[in-house]
C-alpha cells in the first residue's frame, strides 16, 4: 500500500485562498507531498521536474489565462497517467459535462467537488486513488479483417453469452440478453465492439446474425427441456432491417426449432433506429404481427426516441445504463430515468433498466417499480451451462440481501 505522504499531489486554482484551504485540508489528512500552482502554464512546466509529474491533480475549472478544460487537453497531449478531482463553483451540470470529457480522454476521474469545499467529502474522493499503471500504455485494441470475421463465423468461432434479466418486484429471472463473442483461436475471448461494425460494414451482419439466433434459439429449447422458461433477447442490426426476406428467416428459423415467437425478444438500437427506412418498418411491423416482442434497446442516447416509438410497436423499453446507473444521487441522470420509465408506462411497454451496477441502483428500480433490472450488480455475461447455477445463487442472495432492500422501500 502506498503511503499517503508518497503520493505526489498537484493543487491549481487561481485563487490564492482556495490553495492554502485545500493545502492544509491535505495535511490534516496526512497527503504532505503537495505542490500548489495558480496558473495552468507553470503547473505544465513543472511536470519536467526532477521529482516527475504529479499522481493526483486537484483541479478547478474556472481559471482566467487556461480554464480546467483547456489544461485537460494538455495533460492528453502529455500522455499524463494520474488521476483528477475536479473543482469548482459552477453547477452540477457543468461539473458532469467535465467529469464526462475529461473521461472521454481515458483519464481517470476520482470524483467533482463543489466550492466550498468539505474536508469530509474531499477525503472520500481521496479514498479512492490507485496508483497509476507502470510499464508502456495500453496496446490499442486489434482491429481484424472482413476476410477474419468471415471465417470465424463459417468456422463456428462465435459463440453465445447470456446476461439475465430479472423482475424487479419478485427478484424472479424472466429473461436474458443474448451477447456473441468471438473465441479466437490465437487472441482468446474477443468482444463484439471488435467485429460487429466490420461485419456491418462488409455484409457479413446477416450471416453473424444467423448464427447469433439459431444458437439463442437452439438454447431456449434446451432450457425448456430441462423446466426453464426465459424470454431470450437478440440483437438485430439495422443492417438485418434493410433486407425484407429477413422476416421470413427469423419466423422460418423459429418455427423449425419448434420456439414460440413470444419467447424471442428482437433488441433493435435506438441511435441506430433513427435512420430508420420504410423497409425497417415493414420488417418490424411485421414481426410484431408475427408475435415476436420488439425491444427499442438504449433508449435515450440517439436524435429520434419519440418519433421511433410513435412509429414502431415496441414492446419493451430499455433504459440506456448511463441513466440508470447512479441515478439515485444525480438530479440530472433521475430525471432522465424518470422521464423515460413514465413515458414506457403510459405506452404500456414493459421497462428493463440497463446499467444496474450496486445495490444503491436496484433500490432506486424498487422505489419507481421499474419492470426488469439487468446488470453487474445481478449477473455478467455467462455460457448457456452456467445459467442453471447461478439461478441458485441469485435466489440466496435474493432471500438474503435483495428482500432486505424491499422492506426498506
Amino acid at each position: 500500500m502506498v503511503e499517503k505522504s508518497a503520493i505526489r499531489i498537484l493543487v491549481l486554482d487561481d485563487e490564492p485562498f482556495m490553495l492554502k484551504l485545500l493545502s492544509h485540508m491535505l495535511a490534516k489528512l496526512e497527503f504532505t507531498s503537495v505542490m500548489t500552482c495558480d496558473c495552468g502554464r507553470v503547473a505544465l512546466e513543472s511536470f519536467d521536474s526532477p521529482n516527475g509529474p504529479p499522481e493526483l491533480i486537484l483541479l478547478d475549472l474556472n481559471m482566467p489565462e487556461m480554464d480546467g478544460v483547456e489544461f485537460v487537453r494538455h495533460l492528453v497531449e502529455r500522455l499524463f497517467t494520474g488521476s483528477l478531482i475536479l473543482i469548482s463553483g459552477e453547477d452540477e451540470r457543468m461539473l458532469q459535462a467535465a467529469v464526462k470529457l475529461v473521461q472521454a480522454h481515458k483519464i481517470p476521474v476520482l470524483g467533482h467537488l463543489h466550492k466550498p469545499v468539505k474536508p469530509e467529502e474531499l477525503a472520500e474522493l481521496l479514498e479512492k486513488w490507485t496508483a497509476p499503471s507502470l510499464g508502456s500504455p495500453r496496446a490499442a485494441k486489434k482491429v481484424y479483417g472482413a476476410d477474419e470475421v468471415r471465417a470465424a463465423i463459417a468456422n463456428g468461432e462465435l459463440v453465445n453469452y447470456y446476461q439475465p434479466k430479472v423482475a424487479v418486484a419478485t427478484g424472479k429471472v424472466v429473461g436474458v440478453e443474448t451477447l456473441v463473442r468471438w473465441r479466437h483461436p490465437q487472441d482468446g475471448m474477443v468482444f463484439p465492439d471488435q467485429f460487429i461494425g466490420v461485419a456491418e460494414a462488409n455484409g457479413l451482419i446477416d450471416d453473424l446474425t444467423r448464427v447469433v439466433l439459431d444458437g439463442a434459439l437452439a438454447q431456449i429449447k434446451s432450457w425448456e427441456a430441462a423446466g426453464l422458461t426465459l424470454r431470450v433477447a437478440v440483437n438485430v442490426s439495422m443492417d438485418n432491417l434493410i433486407s425484407l426476406d429477413f422476416v421470413d428467416f427469423v419466423a422460418t428459423q423459429t418455427a423449425a426449432a419448434g420456439v414460440s415467437p413470444k419467447s424471442v425478444v428482437l433488441e433493435v438500437t435506438e441511435s441506430r433506429l433513427m435512420q430508420d427506412t420504410r423497409a425497417a418498418l415493414e420488417i418490424l411491423t411485421r414481426l410484431r404481427l408475427k408475435r415476436f416482442k420488439l425491444s427499442i434497446d438504449d433508449f435515450g442516447t440517439g436524435n429520434s426516441s419519440l418519433a421511433q416509438l410513435r412509429d414502431i410497436p415496441f414492446d419493451e423499453l430499455k433504459i440506456d445504463q448511463s441513466f440508470v446507473h447512479g441515478a439515485w444521487a444525480n438530479k440530472t441522470l433521475r430525471a432522465m430515468y424518470d422521464a423515460s420509465l413514465s413515458l414506457g408506462r403510459q405506452l404500456d411497454m414493459e421497462v428493463v433498466a440497463e446499467g444496474v451496477e450496486d445495490l444503491d441502483d436496484w433500490h432506486l428500480l424498487s422505489l419507481t417499480g421499474c419492470d426488469l433490472a439487468q446488470g453487474y450488480f445481478i449477473a455478467r455475461p455467462m455460457p448457456a451451462d452456467e445459467l442453471s447455477g447461478w439461478i441458485k445463487v441469485w435466489q440466496v442472495r435474493l432471500a438474503e440481501e435483495l428482500l432486505v432492500v424491499k422492506e426498506r422501500s
